[in-house]
């Protein structure tokens, strides 16, 4: 049976020195910088000990430290699902490095071949999995804790649109967005509110 849970929290995880050069960050376990534990603990002052039937997080350290120092280290439980994109050859490459290499100016991640990695689509069943195991909740809010292209294709997803549409849901680092329903219509209720400094 599915039920449905008031809201849908995404937390994306704090800066990272990868996320400043714009490196792309899937399989590392990259380390949270001073900065973004400050900003996890931003988040978690505006999440002011809120609580959540359901806490998820990727198992990145990013993700998990952002979910620790935001105060729910002691619920959260690991979903493979919430990993971020596999980028397979560009993992730790820029936009403008790659651009460069292949000679092609207009190259995304979004549009284009990812060789060893995953396919947008792909991504996108990943955050399917996770709306469902969420609908599965029916006795209060969820949480996930997690990474930039998985959130932003999650909350595509969740509106209805393919997972290519997450191009257009801009997230910054350390962002929180709130996911719901008017009615019983999937909406997005709020997106990238970045907690202040």
């Amino acid at each position: 049976m599915i039920h449905t849970p008031k809201h849908i929290w995404l937390i994306r995880h704090g800066v990272t020195p990868w996320s400043q050069s714009g490196q792309h960050t899937g399989r590392t376990d990259i380390a949270l910088t001073p900065a973004g534990e400050e900003k996890a603990r931003a988040a978690g002052r505006i999440l002011a000990g809120k609580p959540f039937a359901l806490v998820l997080s990727s198992p990145r350290q990013r993700a998990l430290e952002t979910c620790r120092l935001a105060g729910y280290g002691d619920v959260v439980q690991i979903d493979d699902n919430l990993q971020e994109w596999d980028y397979g050859v560009w993992e730790g490459r820029t936009t403008a490095d790659i651009r460069k290499e292949l000679q092609n100016p207009t190259w995304t991640i979004w549009d284009d071949p990812v060789p060893g990695g995953e396919r947008v689509e792909q991504v996108g069943e990943r955050a399917d999995r996770l709306i469902e195991r969420a609908l599965q909740v029916s006795d209060g809010d969820v949480a996930f804790f997690a990474h930039g292209h998985i959130l932003r294709i999650l909350g595509a997803r969740w509106i209805g649109l393919p997972a290519k549409a997450g191009q257009l849901l801009a997230l910054e680092t350390g962002a929180i967005s709130i996911l719901g329903f008017e009615r019983t219509t999937r909406v997005i209720h709020q997106w990238n509110m970045v907690p202040p400094d």
